[in-house]
């Protein structure tokens, strides 16, 4: 995309931003309706993660979990814009909290939040910078389009004191954020590449997992606290879930940690699964041998 196309782009959210959530919820199912249709690449990668996490359930049922997945889809990328440019206290009106949101003012470890995702995921950052004091670090992939880049950057940083590091700068940049008392928000559940991985059970389907949330948290005794955000139908708002802190996380067992966040995962994904992230392909990477689970 060139740089025009890019800012007409980031224009279109700044005006879909001053619109009602419930009207912005009714583009956004739109909108996925049109991408189920035309993206049909990442519709297939959907229904075959589907297939292989419910291999039981009806394939009518597969497809129909799918489209609404890519309801949810749109959705979440026209609501980028409210995230983007709506003020604080617009956002703060949107979310409903639920659980303790506030814990890493309230413990003296440092604090990791694990960030699973689901479609909605881009909500969380705000919702916790928003409402507790800490600073946070999160890693950031820096985007090829050097405007989108810029835009991105920008709205990551909007709220409270953020850092973003960058995934080429390795785990140390990460490591030394938290010395300087920073909260580590970090997203766990993607397919890297086999690099400090290993193949972990995803609804029974060997998922190549990375190993460093685990590691991360016992190099700097974190407390680990899973937040999981919920979209809500009709624009009735956004449900960001503080689960309390991880049993036995981390266990000094890197693999067996790995398990446990995955079979944790697993539970709260069948709650919502349409609002789960399908599209990605998170059984890419495969044991040495095996073949690919995905069409060429």
């Amino acid at each position: 995309m060139g740089k025009l196309a890019t800012h007409a782009v980031i224009g279109l959210l700044w005006l879909l931003h001053w619109l009602p959530l419930r009207w912005l919820a009714a583009l956004g199912w739109g909108l996925g309706a049109l991408l189920h249709k035309v993206a049909g690449s990442r519709r297939r990668v959907a229904l075959r993660n589907v297939e292989l996490c419910f291999p039981a359930m009806p394939l009518a049922e597969r497809e129909a979990l799918v489209r609404e997945h890519f309801g949810w889809l749109g959705r979440s990328l026209l609501e980028r814009g409210l995230l983007w440019f709506a003020s604080d206290r617009r956002l703060v009106r949107l979310m409903r909290i639920e659980g303790n949101i506030k814990l890493s003012e309230q413990v003296e470890r440092p604090v990791m939040w694990l960030m699973p995702h689901f479609v909605g995921l881009d909500w969380i950052g705000p919702a916790l910078m928003l409402n507790q004091a800490r600073p946070g670090a999160s890693i950031y992939q820096r985007q090829s389009n050097a405007v989108f880049d810029e835009a991105l950057r920008k709205a990551r940083s909007r709220f409270g004191t953020t850092k973003l590091v960058d995934r080429h700068d390795g785990v140390r940049s990460v490591l030394r954020a938290i010395r300087d008392g920073y909260s580590f928000l970090n997203l766990p559940d993607m397919d890297f590449g086999p690099k400090d991985s290993a193949f972990i059970p995803f609804f029974g389907v060997p998922a190549n997992t990375l190993l460093a949330p685990a590691k991360i948290a016992q190099t700097m005794q974190m407390v680990v606290q899973p937040v999981v955000v919920t979209m809500l139908p009709k624009g009735e708002g956004i449900v960001i879930h503080a689960h309390e802190p991880l049993e036995n996380y981390p266990s000094g067992d890197l693999e067996a940690d790995a398990n446990h966040f995955h079979r944790w995962l697993e539970q709260r994904i069948l709650e919502n699964p349409a609002q789960y992230f399908w599209v990605h392909k998170r059984f890419k990477t495969r044991p040495p041998g095996e073949a690919s689970l995905y069409s060429r």
